[in-house]
Order: structure tokens, then sequence, then C-alpha cells
């Protein structure tokens, strides 16, 4: 069996820009891209932490060491500059792989630069508890 477990999550990024009439997706500073594992065109979930809502989209890369977190297209009504949120990203894992299995989690501060990384192990270490 398997179950879809967090992989990643960069968390109380800031909305940097928001841009209607972009054909889709969330853009994010690559640096972030980088730091959490996830690649360009990886489907990725959002939560605003101003309004509540939640949406399913892509990632895209952004320009390195911008800062920059873009809600693109209908994502733009999702949620306002200035506004926080969580970007997650999931994987499936077999039974076995779970106990070893622990996510990426990257903090940043106000101007979407990284403060804290948290290994697997940290991570663990903290569910454990």
């Amino acid at each position: 069996m398997f179950r879809q477990m967090l992989r990643a999550k960069i968390h109380r990024a800031t909305v940097t820009e928001a841009c209607l009439e972009y054909e889709g997706s969330l853009t994010v500073d690559e640096d972030l891209l980088d730091a959490a594992g996830i690649l360009p065109y990886e489907a990725v979930v959002i939560s605003d932490l101003n309004n509540g809502e939640r949406f399913m989209t892509y990632a895209m890369a952004g320009r390195r060491g911008s800062g920059e977190i873009v809600l693109n297209g209908p994502t733009a009504r999702k949620g306002a500059v200035g506004d926080q949120v969580i970007i997650f990203c999931y994987e499936y894992y077999a039974e076995d792989e779970i106990k070893r299995h622990a996510p990426k989690i990257i903090r940043v501060d106000g101007r979407n630069r990284i403060v804290n990384q948290e290994s697997s192990k940290q991570t663990r270490q903290k569910a454990s508890k």
C-alpha cells in the first residue's frame, strides 16, 4: 500500500505579485524551489494564511534570489500581494519507506529569504517527541 505524505513545504512565504492575465501556476524563486526539492511544473498545494483559501496548481521557477512568489492566472483570485502562504508538495511512499521519511521544511522571512531548513533527521526527531 502507498500513502500520500508531505515531501516538502515552504512555510509562511509572502506573495509578492498576482498576475491574473498569466496562463496559470505559481512562480517561486528558484532558490526556494531548490531548497525544498520542488521541480518546475510539479504539482503544489497552496494554503493562504490570510484568507483560508487552499488550492492546487503547479510550480514555475522564478528569478533566482528574487524572493518572488507570484500567483498567476486564476490563482491570482485566491490571494493578494502581502498574504502569507504555505506551499506544500506531496509524494506517495510505500509503507516501508514511511518509517524513514521526513519532509523538508523551508522557513522564510517576510522577504522570502531562507531563515531555516530542517533536515529529515531534525524533522523526524521533533515528530517523535
